[in-house]
């Protein structure tokens, strides 16, 4: 098996069993920051959204666009806060919608190096499509 040392990940991985003990939320703490100051990961700063590194990256370059109104719905979004954003996307449009829950990283993909993947596609469509109806 591949080794990758990943220094970083043990702090990511002891934060959970610490607890948070900050009641700020880390995208309102970060739209304060300066992009030229080099402690933190803004790259850039909009009108009415930023743009910055993850902490915690999937892969190099791991960006995040974030509205600077604290808001938790995409359907929240003004007309103008979500057209920020998609024009801040244009230069390399890429959408992710991965469900994640507790328990969903565990001894297969960790030590078997395999992703098992629970629900049939026809039935993870059929709940796509009754949550989509309540939506609209």
């Amino acid at each position: 098996m591949d080794k990758l040392w990943s220094p970083w990940r043990s702090k990511y991985i002891e934060s959970f069993a610490k607890g948070n003990s900050s009641t700020e939320c880390i995208f309102c703490v970060a739209a304060e920051k300066k992009v030229e100051d080099p402690e933190n990961l803004l790259v850039k700063k909009g009108k009415l959204i930023f743009t910055l590194l993850n902490l915690y990256p999937y892969n190099n370059g791991h960006l995040m666009i974030v509205p600077f109104r604290h808001v938790s719905e995409f359907g929240k979004l003004t007309n103008d806060e979500a057209s920020e954003i998609m024009w801040e996307l244009h230069e390399h449009i890429h959408f992710h919608i991965v469900p994640r829950w507790i328990g969903d990283t565990n001894f297969m993909p960790v030590l078997g190096e395999v992703k098992v993947i629970s629900q049939d596609l026809k039935d993870t469509k059929l709940k796509l499509l009754e949550a989509f109806k309540k939506l609209v």
